[in-house]
């Protein structure tokens, strides 16, 4: 028997005038890293590196559902509303959540539209966190798919989410955590996904922010996997040049949901990141 050294807990967190009850897995000790995870998902994709001891050993990771994912409830009422996650209730969820766990400027790593959000924070609450690793984010990527048959009475939404997904995962991914990944999605509650490509794919408010971003004061990096098909190399390649002083890894052999679907080829460029965020602008792009 192994037993793992990670803790879950919960905790009620008050997000835009309504009480959250949030779920949260920690596990290391260190300089906390707040982990966020892609759209549609949880924070089993940060498992492996949560049992790493490599990396737990001088940072603590903090992971955890946003409110309608894994183990965190629909706020009281859910059942009358329609799931649209937006930029400004995103921002709000982290930065409440950071206050409710006492986290003092951690290190913000987010992937997909975590990601994206995590860029959307550098820019406008920079002072909050001590460093920005944006995963497979970019500025803006329009749908290239409609998002309402995501929630249809005749059609297994979750199913779709991970049809749709399985051609983001990297061919070098092994099968069991290709698998793992897209269970994620099967088992997300219905609407969801829909609902955070909503924000996704319909808010292209970064694109004028971008410029605010000054990595003097917080260091950003960017990592991309050579096989994502929704976010591309060139994509966040853009992005990062929009953003001065900003760094960027084009990850060979990962797709769009590395720590995931293939977390011993992630480790080195996470290893990377986490020092970058330490040494700021000294370390080499």
């Amino acid at each position: 028997m192994s037993i793992e050294p990670i803790t879950g807990r919960y905790a009620t967190v008050e997000i835009e005038g309504r009480a959250q009850r949030i779920y949260f897995e920690e596990a290391g000790s260190g300089r906390p890293v707040l982990c966020l995870h892609t759209a549609g998902a949880d924070t089993r994709q940060w498992r492996h590196l949560m049992n790493d001891a490599a990396v737990t050993r001088d940072h603590r990771l903090i992971a955890f559902d946003m409110p309608w994912h894994g183990k965190s409830l629909p706020p009281q009422g859910f059942e009358r509303e329609e799931y649209l996650l937006t930029t400004e209730t995103y921002i709000a969820t982290v930065l409440a959540v950071c206050e409710a766990l006492g986290l003092e400027r951690p290190i913000l790593a987010g992937c997909s539209m975590g990601g994206r959000i995590a860029l959307q924070l550098a820019a406008l609450h920079p002072e909050r966190f001590a460093g920005f690793i944006a995963i497979e984010a970019s500025d803006f990527q329009p749908a290239w798919y409609d998002i309402d048959w995501f929630d249809r009475p005749d059609a297994h939404g979750g199913q779709m989410g991970a049809a749709l997904v399985s051609a983001n995962i990297s061919p070098y991914a092994p099968d069991a955590e290709r698998w793992n990944t897209l269970w994620m999605f099967m088992a997300s509650g219905p609407g969801v996904f829909r609902g955070d490509l909503s924000f996704y794919t319909r808010d292209d408010s970064l694109i004028g922010r971008l410029a605010r971003i000054d990595t003097s004061q917080t260091p950003v990096h960017l990592l991309v996997g050579a096989y994502d098909l929704t976010c591309t190399p060139e994509d966040a390649e853009r992005t990062a040049a929009a953003i001065h002083g900003a760094t960027c890894t084009v990850m060979d052999e990962l797709g769009h949901f590395p720590m995931s679907e293939h977390p011993e080829g992630f480790r080195p460029f996470f290893i990377d990141a986490l020092a970058r965020m330490t040494a700021g602008k000294e370390v080499a792009a």
